[in-house]
């Protein structure tokens, strides 16, 4: 018996020691009717595996943004929200068919369409190692709550309400 180890003492402090999992999420520009919105955001960004996400547009014109402005926002791991993307998600997913999805080191980008002189994207950030498995299900299920951003977005009129952003 001397040979067995126990990790059953160290697997309680480590239990004790972690903090309880965030069941909550801050949302930054959820007001009204734009609610709708944060749901299948979440579910994107919990999919993605990433921390946070939001729906973002820039100028159609700009080919190369410096900044994206900001429709809604959601963060899964901090209060307030975090309202700054790195505007090279979108770099380089202009012009092409949407939805389009992009995964990489700098985190996931799903082109959602143009309208009114602006290009609407889904952006989640701080995926980690999690580029790696958005493929089958989880990119389809994305696809999916993607489509039912840019079905708000461009038939219940939303984008035509947006203002410069942040």
């Amino acid at each position: 018996m001397d040979d067995i180890i126990d990790l059953g003492e160290y697997l309680r402090r480590r239990e004790e020691s972690e903090e309880a999992p965030r069941t909550a999420f801050a949302v930054w520009g959820g007001d009204g009717e734009r609610a709708r919105f944060s749901l299948p955001l979440w579910r994107v960004v919990y999919l993605a595996g990433g921390t946070r996400g939001g729906l973002v547009w820039v100028p159609s014109w700009d080919e190369r943004p410096a900044r994206l402005r900001l429709f809604v926002v959601v963060d899964l791991s901090e209060d307030p929200v975090r309202t700054r993307f790195a505007a090279s998600l979108v770099h380089s997913i202009k012009d092409c068919a949407a939805p389009t999805l992009r995964a990489g080191d700098e985190g996931l980008t799903v082109y959602l369409g143009e309208e009114d002189g602006r290009c609407w994207y889904l952006v989640v950030d701080e995926i980690g190692d999690s580029a790696e498995a958005l493929e089958g299900r989880v990119r389809d299920d994305i696809l999916f709550l993607a489509g039912e951003c840019a079905g708000l977005l461009f038939f219940r009129g939303f984008a035509t309400e947006a203002g410069d952003g942040e």
